[in-house]
């Protein structure tokens, strides 16, 4: 009984320290190894069971013939000791068996997953790839899509220069034709023509942007110097683009022009002086009062040292910058610049030229929006006699200076003397449209 019990306890010490060896073993095994160590331990016990099993069986047979013999003795006591022994020992083999099964379902399971792992980085791998193919296509249809933006920018840029100089080309005949028709005609004309300061009266008018009509816009740029040949198409085109309005293609024609005439000619030229007079009206009609006051007064320096400070086109600059300041509500800073400009035609002109009463006009209406009744009943009388004597009674001017001097006389209260100026306009206007009433009755 005691050999029986020291043999089974001597397998389960081996068994133990079996498993201990294979697990030790197996830390340092692959995989490969580990499960074909598994499956020998697996067999192992197997055998062992079966040992078990049969051990258990003969001891319940000799038990048997034990206990008929002799009931109830001390042998059968041990007996049921030795079967306690081999059920506990093949307990653990069973136990074994199944750790041993578990280690190989583990094992086939962590193969399935080692292949799902490396399909996977074969998949990523293959996507790796055709993301980089993607980018390299996307970075060549960029590199296409920039190419043909900066052709379409260019085929835009010959498109413009084309239609630009088709319309040089169209200026230019058309000046070559004004040229040869004004060669034939004699007749004198007045190469200093005064822009009236508010040409309508109209004070919502002045304080809204509107473009300049090309006849007011030229007047204003060539008063008092003839427009150089090498000036006159891009004058042209300034003065059509700047009336309709379009001044983002006006204002870089005459910031170009200037460019240019400032590094063939020098800053100090007559030329660039008539360009910063243009480039200021178009800054004018855009309320871009700064900008264009600036340039004025270098439009004005310049023609002060070049062409004398009693030449028309000095007058013409300073009624230009008294205009400007008169839009601004500046009224005592424009009203000396328009008094000099009006001695500067008096000399030049003569006392009694039209250009000098429309001068007289522009004074008026500066000294009217400060309260100098005197001197707006003045100007206003000298003026309407100039044009009265020069241009005639039915003058459109007689008319607007006789309203003029009209509202001055209202807004002093003298109201007789009003209504005869008007009830004067009033008259000539009838008598131009429908004639006198004797010319009726005839």
């Amino acid at each position: 009984m005691v050999s029986f019990r020291a043999s089974l306890t001597g397998m389960d010490s081996k068994i133990e320290s079996k498993k201990i060896e294979s697990i030790g073993k197996m830390t340092q095994m692959t995989q490969e190894e580990i499960m074909a160590n598994t499956k020998i331990v697996i067999q192992g016990l197997e055998a062992l069971k079966n040992e078990h099993n049969s051990l258990l069986s003969t001891e319940l047979t000799v038990s048997a013939v034990e206990r008929a013999q002799a009931a109830m003795t001390a042998a059968a006591e041990s007996s049921a000791e030795r079967q306690a022994l081999v059920q506990k020992s093949l307990d653990m083999i069973e136990l074994g068996i199944g750790e041993a099964q578990v280690m190989v379902s583990l094992a086939n399971h962590l193969q399935i997953v080692e292949a799902e792992k490396q399909k996977l980085r074969t998949q990523v791998r293959r996507l790796c790839q055709e993301n980089a193919w993607l980018r390299d296509e996307l970075a060549n249809t960029q590199q296409k899509l920039q190419a043909s933006e900066q052709a379409v920018a260019q085929l835009e840029e010959e498109k413009k220069h084309l239609e630009f100089m088709s319309s040089v080309k169209k200026y230019d005949q058309d000046i070559m034709d004004e040229s040869q028709s004004e060669s034939k005609q004699d007749k004198p004309k007045s190469d200093d023509p005064v822009v009236d300061l508010f040409p309508d009266d109209d004070t919502e008018e002045r304080n809204t942007m509107s473009p300049t009509p090309p006849s007011h816009f030229a007047q204003q740029v060539n008063a008092g110097y003839e427009i150089p040949a090498r000036l006159r198409t891009l004058h042209n085109l300034v003065i059509q683009y700047a009336s309709q309005g379009r001044y983002e293609v006006a204002v870089p024609l005459c910031k170009q022009a200037l460019e240019d005439l400032e590094k063939t000619s020098g800053h100090d030229h007559p030329d660039v002086a008539t360009m910063l007079n243009i480039l200021a009206l178009v800054y004018r009609d855009q309320n871009k009062y700064k900008e264009a006051a600036n340039l004025l007064n270098d439009a004005l320096a310049i023609r002060e040292k070049t062409l004398g400070e009693n030449h028309p086109a000095v007058a013409a600059t300073l009624n230009n910058l008294a205009v400007l300041y008169g839009k601004r509500g500046k009224y005592k800073e424009a009203e000396p610049l328009c008094k000099r400009a009006l001695e500067i035609r008096e000399k030049v002109l003569g006392k009694d030229h039209p250009d000098v009463a429309k001068q007289l006009n522009n004074l008026a209406l500066l000294c009217q929006n400060q309260g100098k009744y005197e001197e707006v009943e003045r100007y206003y009388q000298r003026a309407l006699e100039i044009y009265e004597s020069k241009l005639g009674p039915d003058d459109p001017n007689v008319a607007k200076t006789k309203n003029n001097l009209a509202s001055c006389y209202l807004k002093q209260g003298k109201y007789k003397e009003a209504e005869i100026l008007y009830k004067q306009v009033l008259t000539r206007a009838h008598e131009k449209e429908f004639g006198t009433i004797d010319s009726k009755v005839s």
